[in-house]
């Protein structure tokens, strides 16, 4: 280790000590401070040291190996969830480490107020994270990075000789993906208290499970032609996962569509509405239980910032637009003014010389 990691280490248990303090083991979304970690590498700092419950800290141990998938799957989930919603009233906010240092003992975790608010946001928050580590570990086990997972095996023999096409290369498996992504992130119901907490659990673990069921049902097949002079006589063909960005308009699109549920749990999630009960929930579907509080104005009490000051785009008719994120209360305008090299040209020999170019532009910014 080298003296500059060794002078650090004080501030990186502090600040984790801090991140404990703020949030108790028991709380599912702690593991999702990795994926902002960039303080510490969570492979040096160890098992026992992370923001982890008791349950993902033994599964940690067992497999060290995984460290820098979970990390991984924690930032991709992060950085998707603010890809999708980053021109949205709510836009996914999250909070940095070095405002969880300075903030008071009791304040929300990393999504801050929806973590728990079983609002649609807790249902897109909790689907994209647990797509995010199913992706991350695939990848991992495809790219041969652990020994107890590599292709999917089950694809290496068949296909259609009729067609000209067999299974080969390396499929994703991404069972093995969604076994770990259960194990590491699903707390039993039968270990909580309390009528709400269960209603809560029960939500949030069915909307990870919508989560995985994304990264199944976006598998694409991919084909290699093999024959003689470029023709395509055989196919060799496998299964890979689709890109996160798709299956992040996936779970935007489950977002627009999600089922509000009766905070009322009798042998499973129903429907709120009581003439809807009749029409299925699907595995993929995301729920809520609560409606969403106005993003509109800054509550400081649930650590809604509110859309003042927002830049805004003044001709667009969607959520992006002035008229929607600033919640009607008009924007304003100011001139940016740019300035850059330009024309650049290659002077032999041997340098190149620009001219220096000006731009102004309108930039619209919510009341």
């Amino acid at each position: 280790m080298d003296r500059a990691t060794l002078l650090a280490l004080p501030r990186l248990c502090a600040l984790w000590a801090v991140l404990f303090a703020l949030f108790p083991c028991g709380i599912q979304g702690n593991w999702m401070w990795l994926g902002i970690a960039s303080f510490g590498v969570p492979e040096k700092l160890g098992c026992a040291n992370l923001p982890l419950n008791s349950r993902q800290k033994e599964l940690c141990k067992r497999k060290p190996y995984l460290l820098p998938s979970i990390r991984e799957g924690a930032r991709l989930g992060i950085q998707e969830c603010r890809s999708q919603f980053k021109h949205e009233r709510w836009n996914c906010m999250v909070a940095t480490a070095n405002a969880a240092a300075a903030a008071p003992l009791g304040t929300s975790p990393l999504f801050g107020y929806e973590l728990t608010s079983g609002t649609k946001e807790t249902a897109f928050i909790y689907a994209v994270m647990a797509a995010g580590l199913v992706h991350s570990v695939t990848r991992s086990c495809s790219a041969g990075n652990m020994t107890e997972c590599s292709c999917d095996t089950t694809l290496q023999n068949g296909g259609s000789a009729s067609e000209g096409w067999h299974w080969g290369g390396c499929s994703d498996d991404v069972q093995y993906g969604m076994w770990f992504s259960r194990k590491f992130l699903d707390f039993p119901i039968r270990n909580t208290t309390g009528k709400e907490s269960k209603v809560l659990l029960t939500m949030n673990l069915h909307n990870s499970e919508a989560g995985r069921q994304a990264v199944a049902k976006l598998m694409s097949v991919d084909c290699r032609c093999h024959g003689v002079s470029g023709s395509c006589a055989v196919k060799t063909c496998w299964k890979t996962m689709s890109s996160f960005e798709k299956i992040g308009h996936w779970l935007k699109d489950k977002y627009e569509n999600s089922i509000q549920v009766s905070d009322k749990i009798k042998r499973k999630m129903r429907r709120r509405e009581k003439d809807q009960r009749k029409i299925p929930i699907r595995k993929d579907d995301l729920l809520y239980v609560n409606k969403s509080p106005n993003y509109c104005v800054e509550d400081k009490k649930l650590g809604i910032p509110g859309t003042q000051g927002r830049e805004c785009n003044r001709t667009s008719e969607g959520a992006d637009g002035c008229n929607l994120l600033c919640c009607g209360r008009g924007y304003n305008t100011h001139v940016v003014r740019h300035v850059e090299r330009c024309e650049c040209k290659f002077i032999w020999c041997c340098y190149v010389r620009c001219r220096r170019c000006e731009s102004m532009t309108d930039v619209h910014t919510c009341k």
